[in-house]
């Protein structure tokens, strides 16, 4: 359901985020050689679920393959869904970089799909709300003049409480306000199950370590899975 998640969105007393950064030569006779591949189609590359997001989604202080998207992908190929997966993370990022970027990042070729996660530096920064919400008002309005246009989804962030109440409501509001207002599916917390706990999280305290980006992955699957499936149908 667009607008909406299937999950319950678990309000946690605090939140913590941190600053979310690859011929030969023919030969000499009355006949060259035939090329194997002249009539052959190019290949085609699978479409591209795309992950536009600060440290948390590139992976920081984790091996490539501890990532959450790369666990997702491995998940797609389980699946044996025709997806592959870009992470655009960029640590420290806050919402008006990802603005900025977000033309570079999308490329020449449309994704089947993306994925939002910003804002979490905003909300350690202590930044406008508001600037925040048209940041991301922004960057979804931009994803609904790509053609095809992808699905999305908007994952949502927490502030964290030493900010005041007013500044944390404000802020928890923004993200599935832009979903609902874009018809983008809605993820309340990609931390669900990891933030604050200290087993899940990386000696900082921030990051998720391996098993929490295992819970990260979780999180995330449990609603692409039925978003991929779904643009597969269509297709």
């Amino acid at each position: 359901m667009r607008g909406k998640s299937s999950r319950h969105h678990r309000r946690w007393g605090w939140m913590v985020i941190g600053l979310l950064g690859c011929a030969g030569q023919a030969d000499q006779g009355d006949t060259p050689p035939a090329d194997p591949g002249k009539d052959s189609p190019a290949p085609v590359e699978a479409p591209v679920v795309l992950f536009v997001g600060t440290s948390l989604t590139a992976g920081y202080g984790l091996d490539p393959d501890q990532a959450w998207t790369t666990l997702v992908q491995q998940r797609i190929d389980e699946a044996e869904l025709p997806f592959r997966v870009v992470n655009a993370g960029v640590s420290g990022e806050t919402s008006a970089g990802a603005l900025r970027r977000l033309e570079w990042v999308l490329g020449q070729d449309p994704p089947a799909l993306v994925m939002v996660e910003t804002g979490a530096n905003d909300g350690l920064r202590g930044q406008d709300v508001d600037s925040m919400a048209a940041n991301l008002e922004a960057i979804l309005s931009r994803l609904d003049r790509v053609v095809p246009r992808p699905a999305v989804i908007v994952a949502g962030m927490e502030a964290l409480p030493n900010m005041g109440a007013d500044y944390v409501s404000r802020f928890r509001q923004v993200f599935p306000r832009a979903a609902q207002a874009h018809d983008a599916y809605y993820l309340p917390f990609l931390l669900d199950g990891v933030a604050g706990l200290a087993r899940f999280n990386q000696a900082d305290g921030i990051h998720p370590n391996a098993e929490g980006s295992r819970r990260v992955a979780e999180n995330v699957w449990n609603l692409l899975r039925p978003v991929l499936d779904s643009i597969v149908a269509a297709r």
